[in-house]
């Protein structure tokens, strides 16, 4: 796993990446957060997390993408289902499901560039030191990075 400082979106944006990854909930919010931001500015994203099954747990460790047309560069969205619900207490984090999607996105994404913020270890309450080997052992041997973020 790389790692560096910066706008995931805004690198996406200028093509620093061919394949972004943002973590979801598992009832079309995208209300908060990265996937806030990722609304916004990725309808298309948006659109195709509205076109699964609000509130399906079956959702858990699976993905919804969109592609994106910038002025410089094309690039994929994915939604990763990484946990089911945004409220209550606790960690709301399911690191199987980080685990399964991370390993469907290799199969399905191999040998592109991938970029993604700390994924579960925000609003979702996981613990980071747990998540980054999870996704370093799903993503083995890819090119993947972590992108801290930090505003220009």
């Amino acid at each position: 796993m790389k790692y560096i400082n910066g706008d995931l979106i805004k690198l996406a944006q200028q093509g620093h990446f061919d394949v972004i990854i943002h973590g979801c909930n598992c009832f079309c919010a995208m209300g908060a957060g990265i996937a806030k931001q990722i609304r916004q500015h990725f309808p298309e994203a948006y659109i195709a997390d509205r076109q699964t099954k609000k509130g399906d747990v079956a959702k858990l460790g699976t993905y919804s993408c969109a592609k994106v047309r910038s002025r410089q560069h094309d690039f994929v969205v994915v939604n990763a289902y990484t946990q089911f619900h945004w409220s209550g207490d606790g960690v709301k984090l399911d690191y199987d499901a980080v685990y399964r999607v991370f390993t469907l996105l290799k199969q399905d994404f191999s040998g592109l560039r991938i970029g993604y913020p700390m994924i579960g270890a925000g609003l979702a309450g996981g613990d980071w030191h747990i998540i980054a080997p999870i996704i370093d052992k799903a993503l083995c041997e890819e090119n993947h990075t972590l992108v801290c973020y930090q505003s220009a």
